[in-house]
């Protein structure tokens, strides 16, 4: 009865691990193959963005710089977008983006 319960213990195990070697099999095969990685618990597609080279790009010709580029550094790791250009099209963005206000109730995204 010992023997055939460590079976049994033994299978599941190896049944599990194989299931485990397989998503990150497909992980990295999804890293290589694209820009869209599968992350978390729940599964779901996400884009894997540039941020601080994105907000850099942003905020080159804004008067304060390191000011621009930690708000916007912040909005994009929160809501995984940065809007084309130097200003503007935040709406490109979506509500998380141009809804985000600091304690003020200023915009915070640039």
């Amino acid at each position: 009865m010992t023997a055939v319960r460590l079976f049994l213990g033994l299978t599941v195990l190896l049944f599990c691990l194989a299931e485990v070697s397989s998503d990150l099999k497909m992980d990295t095969e999804m890293l290589h193959a694209g820009q869209l990685l599968v992350r978390g618990g729940n599964r779901r597609l996400m884009q894997d963005i540039d941020c601080g080279g994105l907000c850099k790009q942003r905020c080159s010709l804004h008067s304060r710089p390191n000011v621009c580029t930690r708000a916007c550094g912040t909005c994009c790791v929160r809501c995984k977008c940065v809007p084309p250009g130097t200003s503007g099209n935040r709406e490109v963005c979506g509500t998380c983006y141009t809804d985000m206000t600091t304690h003020g109730n200023k915009t915070k995204c640039p």
